[in-house]
């Protein structure tokens, strides 16, 4: 299997946040330390509520701290969001 096509800025935003901790930010989202070191290793991908509760807690979209690369992870078939014909 091949990198993720989800990155994400968390550990940067944490260290600009106070230098929160990983548990900070867990207890803050209500997960494990262990979910943020996997989630900053980028071996796990969060669900979709749990990006936006990593959001809110640093009072940012989900746009400005998890990303997509269309290159990495592109749906077989579909361009530019419009399903080819």
């Amino acid at each position: 299997m091949g990198k993720s096509p989800i990155s994400n800025r968390v550990r940067e935003l944490r260290f600009h946040a106070g230098e929160m901790t990983q548990q900070q930010l867990a207890d803050r989202v209500g997960i494990t330390r262990q979910t943020i070191v996997a989630i900053e290793k980028q071996s796990y991908s969060p669900s979709l509520e749990l990006a936006f509760r990593i959001a809110r807690a640093f009072g940012r979209t989900i746009e400005d701290v998890f990303s997509f690369d269309e290159d990495e992870g592109g749906v077989p078939g579909v361009a530019d969001g419009k399903k080819e014909k």
